[in-house]
């Protein structure tokens, strides 16, 4: 059996691929093939390896006069959008030598441009390779067209992200209204499930085998044949693609390793992704503190401390931020594995141990204290190393890190966190006592605008004087957790539910108007950039919008027959939990005796798997099962959260010890990501750069 690391390397290899071929470019890159990079060494990496410059995937960046060569690594189709850019940075530039790599396979190239035959060599490459030449207006220069899938970000040895599909989510029942539009009455789907590719858009299409086509990239550098499994209808079209995938057909025959992927939807479970009950340090970091430009994952660290600079008050920044992905330093590695994996007290200690151990390494005069870790205390630990540019330099991961914790801790709106939390765990309670109707009343109470119930004191941002009373995101973020438990509550009068929905729509949008500043999840769902632009009306729609979503979330899980609860009822002696999904589908993985899941649906390959499956009715043939390989690949579609990373260790090290298990996702979530990849994202029309 290979060792996880072996996959783990896989990106970095991709991306020496593209290194390979940058000594004396300038390279272009745009935000997705950055945020990869980031994770697998960063810009010092392609530095290290020779470019001259690294800039922006842009019409408004070019290169120097001095410059012939360029790069450009692309995460898109190579026509629309994409060439047009290129042709542009072309156009202002000198080059004689142009190297173009794309995350997107050469038959999914074919495939976007509606040629479904097999055909010899790469003629999609080669045609670009020509246009290449002509752009820099001459055809002797040499151009070069290469497929590179750098669509990985090995964010930790248990987990790899997939930034390029960010925004890729499993289909809601409103996406198949827009399905069935299409089609004639007879051919109409039913459910979701029913959905098969062909019926999907084509930019959708191509999303989804760009994302199989990378997966199997990786299995074939590995040399590994796997079984795939699925739960959930997108889960289901992305298995059923790679598991038919032309390459993958003669991998298989081949392979010498074996694995097991499981695919899930992320829609099964909006409860533990908008959830705050994570007891997560690296959760609270990523919702409190301002994302990287450009990034899903990474945030934005304030190095003020590290220097002498004055602290002015609403100015910009002059100084580069610090971030959470520490790939130089294997001590800062190691920190932010423990962050990430651990619960936030375990997390907080470990990153005080850290910094009191480089302090004490470099001779600085630290004060040891034990007991409670303050931000405060953190602080000036971190502060002990700006009188040692040596010191510092060495120890520069360790002290984003401390930083980021601090920050955090001290955020003004971290007790948001906490009333969130205390909420939840009330309308869990509630909803085995009352009718949903009953239990939507409760939310009404919050349903204030800021500054509201004589709050005199308001700053310019709008913000309240009582920092833990909840703002617009996180109201949206308390009604998805709760219209995802809709199902588990008392039977309820549908007239009854649909007055209080009315009040809190009249709320929601009050609350929304009201706002002096609107965030970015507002924006996107209003589509309105700041509050002046904002009317009454705008906003009500938008409101209206958002319930038409949330009143379906409760039938997510209604096609399952085993997994059709993430709710278990008070017994009088035990309070109401929350029962993750996730841990139901290890659960029932890793169960000694192997029971069939109706609702692990295994993906076959070929006829051989077939003939199994048809056999397994009438004959003793054993079916493929996700345990059957001492290697497991979860892919959550949809994200996953700090918590469910910690929660993923602890089962199988309970269950099955000796599996190895990683996991592939396309993003890192925060709770307020949930609400915006819900309401905001254009789930059937992924931006695919045409």
């Amino acid at each position: 059996m290979l060792p996880i690391e072996v996959f783990t390397c896989f990106p970095g290899q991709m991306w020496d691929k593209v290194l390979s071929k940058v000594k004396k470019a300038v390279v272009f890159m745009d935000d997705k093939c950055a945020e990869s990079l980031h994770w697998n060494g960063g810009a010092t990496s392609v530095f290290e390896a020779g470019a001259r410059n690294l800039k922006e995937f842009s019409s408004f960046e070019a290169g120097g006069e001095n410059e012939p060569k360029a790069v450009f690594v692309v995460s898109t189709l190579l026509k629309g959008r994409t060439a047009d850019i290129i042709k542009d940075i072309i156009g202002l530039s000198h080059f004689q030598y142009c190297v173009v790599f794309t995350t997107v396979a050469h038959s999914i190239q074919l495939f976007a441009n509606n040629v479904t035959a097999e055909l010899e060599g790469n003629p999609v490459f080669e045609r670009f390779e020509e246009k290449l030449s002509e752009w820099m207006g001459d055809m002797n220069y040499t151009a070069e067209v290469i497929h590179a899938p750098v669509v990985f970000a090995p964010v930790s040895p248990q987990l790899l992200l997939t930034p390029t599909f960010a925004h890729l989510f499993p289909l809601l029942p409103q996406d198949l209204k827009t399905i069935n539009i299409k089609r004639t009455e007879k051919k109409r789907f039913v459910s979701l499930t029913d959905v098969d590719m062909q019926s999907l858009t084509p930019e959708l299409q191509i999303e989804i085998k760009t994302l199989a086509s990378a997966v199997n990239s990786m299995f074939e550098s590995t040399s590994t044949r796997e079984e795939s499994f699925a739960v959930g209808p997108m889960s289901r079209l992305i298995a059923g693609e790679l598991a038919n995938h032309p390459q993958a057909k003669s991998r298989r025959k081949t392979a010498t390793n074996k694995a097991s992927i499981v695919f899930i939807d992320r829609t099964l479970d909006l409860t533990g992704a908008a959830g705050h009950h994570g007891d997560s340090l690296v959760e609270k970091i990523l919702t409190v503190l301002q994302p990287l430009p450009g990034h899903t994952t990474d945030v934005q660290v304030d190095m003020q401390e590290l220097t002498n600079l004055q602290h002015i008050p609403d100015s910009q920044p002059t100084l580069a931020p610090g971030c959470l992905a520490q790939t130089q330093s294997s001590t800062a590695r190691l920190l932010w594995e423990t962050m990430l994996a651990s619960k936030q007290k375990e997390a907080v200690m470990e990153v005080r141990r850290q910094l009191v151990e480089a302090a004490s390494k470099e001779n600085l005069p630290i004060k040891m204290s034990l007991g409670r870790v303050t931000p405060e205390q953190l602080c000036s630990y971190v502060q002990l190393f700006k009188s040692s540019w040596g010191a510092l330099e060495s120890n520069c991961g360790v002290l984003q890190l401390g930083l980021a914790t601090a920050q955090t801790l001290r955020h003004p709106t971290l007790p948001r966190w906490d009333a969130c939390l205390a909420f939840e765990r009330l309308l869990l309670q509630a909803l085995g006592d009352s009718d949903f109707a009953g239990v939507l009343r409760q939310l009404l109470p919050l349903m204030k605008p800021r500054g509201e119930e004589g709050s005199s004191s308001e700053s310019s941002s709008g913000s309240r004087l009582g920092e833990d009373e909840c703002g617009p995101d996180e109201l949206l973020v308390l009604l998805v957790y709760l219209y995802s438990l809709a199902g588990e509550a008392q039977p309820a009068d549908d007239e009854e539910v649909e007055k209080v929905e009315r009040e809190l729509i009249g709320a929601l949008t009050l609350v929304v108007t009201r706002e002096t500043e609107l965030s970015p999840l507002l924006q996107k769902l209003t589509g309105c950039g700041s509050p002046e632009e904002l009317t009454m009306e705008r906003a009500h729609t938008a409101v209206e919008g958002v319930f038409e979503t949330l009143k379906e979330l409760s039938h997510a899980r209604d096609h399952l027959k085993q997994f059709t609860s993430v709710y278990t009822a008070s017994d009088g002696v035990h309070q109401a939990t929350y029962r993750p999904f996730l841990r139901q589908v290890l659960e029932e993985i890793f169960h000694p005796d192997r029971p069939e899941c109706p609702d692990i649906e295994h993906m076959s390959g070929g006829l051989t798997d077939l003939l199994k499956t048809g056999f397994s009715m009438f004959m003793k043939v054993s079916r493929p099962h996700p345990s059957d390989h001492g290697l497991l690949f979860l892919f959550l579609v949809g994200g996953v959260t700090p918590s469910e990373l910690r929660l993923i260790r602890e089962v199988v090290s309970a269950h099955k010890p000796g599996t190895q298990v990683l996991v592939l996702s396309t993003r890192l979530l925060r709770p307020t990501d949930v609400p915006e990849l819900l309401f905001t994202t254009q789930r059937l029309v992924p931006d695919i750069g045409v």
